[in-house]
């Protein structure tokens, strides 16, 4: 069975917290809106995400300098919403990307042991 390392699970909190706050877009048209409205800050998408979905919202973003991020998949992206599976969501709160882009990223660190032990 498949564990969510800790700084996984935080990214996942913060975007509910983002949520909550106002301060995303959920959904692959949504994001898409506030990609050509300014406000997406970073876009995560859905490991099973379709071709198509990530097709789409790669179209929208062209030179346009957004994070991007991958974290979990459909159905764990829309329950930390409050949703159903999303393939993505744009959040619009810098602060709060700012924040999910740290947890991720210590989520991505060579050798972490929340990882290997989620592989076994």
């Amino acid at each position: 069975m498949r564990t969510t390392s800790e700084p996984r699970r935080e990214a996942l909190g913060l975007l509910g917290l983002a949520r909550r706050a106002g301060g995303v877009a959920a959904g692959t048209d949504a994001v898409r809106q506030s990609v050509r409205g300014g406000r997406a800050r970073l876009i995560v998408t859905a490991e099973d995400a379709s071709d198509t979905q990530l097709r789409k919202i790669r179209s929208t973003i062209h030179d346009r300098a957004i994070p991007q991020v991958i974290l979990g998949d459909r159905a764990t992206l829309g329950a930390a919403v409050g949703s159903a599976p999303l393939a993505a969501v744009a959040v619009t709160n810098g602060g709060l990307a700012e924040r999910i882009l740290e947890a991720v990223g210590r989520a991505s660190v060579p050798g972490d042991t929340d990882e290997a032990e989620a592989r076994q």
